[in-house]
């Protein structure tokens, strides 16, 4: 754990058009003084082109500093980086590695990776964007070892985040490395946010597919997930083969009902988990898998951490 003794200096490099949440995360995190949480950080923005810069809100937010600030930051985050297809100018790019080279920190969230992995950074090393563009990073920076169901990914000297949300996950993940587990929980009960989620837990989760779809079978199935269930049973419900039922499940959800159902007995334990004080044992009796070494298995599988992290995350 790396605590700071003097104010810890945290530039967001912005460019037009600049997105508004991902810039905020890292404001709201570093830079938004809070009554009663100590103030650590000095958070600023800079720009190549110093002046206003356009938002995708359909605002422009007056930038005054230039790359020249990056000089000085001990952490540089890349709120995001569109359209992600636009290369780094020279000035960027020798900028972040100069940065770099100087011992700051270069962090991004959402599809700032892709600004990040342009400057080589990242080369040979684990990195984590938004699920929707994990595809379009491996193919274009094929050096850079892609992990889709991450939150985030730290190596110290630089962190990537998923999806916007993520980053304030990486952000309190970063008070805390500076300034311990307390003052990071501190900050987050001021934010009304879970005060820590781990990196390797998964982009909750995939949205459940549209209950109308295999004739009821799906509703059918959820309302009996503390029960045994088997291809052989959904099958018999819909008087069809098993065969036919497998069939259906890929064309129609691109999965087999065996995932697909402990896909949901999974989600239910999230919700018991987040909602109620059932032990562990008895939320696997619920969700139909039999026992809590069961559950904890499949759940670490599936979410990437285990069911007493995630209550915890939750439940604060």
């Amino acid at each position: 754990m790396g605590y700071f003794s003097a104010m810890h200096r945290v530039v967001a490099l912005v460019r037009p058009v600049q997105s508004t949440f991902e810039l905020g995360c890292a404001a709201e995190v570093f830079g938004t003084a809070r009554v009663g949480v100590p103030q650590y950080y000095e958070f600023s923005v800079c720009a190549e082109e110093p002046g206003p810069v356009p938002t995708t809100s359909g605002y422009t937010v007056d930038v005054a500093q230039g790359l020249s600030a990056l000089a000085s930051a001990d952490t540089v985050i890349i709120p995001g980086w569109l359209p992600v297809e636009t290369p780094l100018s020279p000035r960027v790019h020798r900028a972040l590695v100069r940065a770099h080279a100087r011992g700051a920190r270069i962090v991004t969230i959402c599809s700032g990776v892709f600004a990040l992995a342009r400057t080589g950074l990242l080369d040979g090393r684990s990195a984590t964007t938004h699920w929707a563009r994990a595809d379009q990073l491996r193919r274009e920076f094929p050096r850079v070892r892609v992990e889709p169901n991450a939150l985030y990914v730290d190596h110290g000297d630089v962190a990537t985040s998923a999806g916007a949300g993520a980053g304030i996950d990486l952000c309190l993940h970063l008070v805390r490395k500076d300034h311990g587990a307390a003052h990071a929980a501190l900050l987050a009960r001021h934010m009304v946010m879970p005060p820590h989620r781990t990196g390797g837990q998964i982009q909750y989760a995939p949205p459940a597919p549209p209950t109308d779809v295999l004739e009821g079978l799906l509703a059918w199935a959820e309302a009996r997930l503390s029960q045994p269930l088997s291809v052989d049973d959904m099958a018999a419900h819909l008087n069809v083969s098993p065969r036919t039922v497998a069939r259906r499940f890929t064309d129609q959800l691109g999965t087999s009902p065996g995932a697909w159902l402990l896909s949901r007995r999974i989600a239910a334990a999230r919700t018991l988990l987040e909602d109620t004080d059932l032990p562990v044992e008895a939320i696997a009796t619920r969700v139909g898998l039999a026992s809590a070494v069961n559950l904890r298995r499949r759940f670490r599988t599936h979410v990437g951490t285990t069911p007493g992290a995630y209550r915890r995350a939750f439940r604060g």
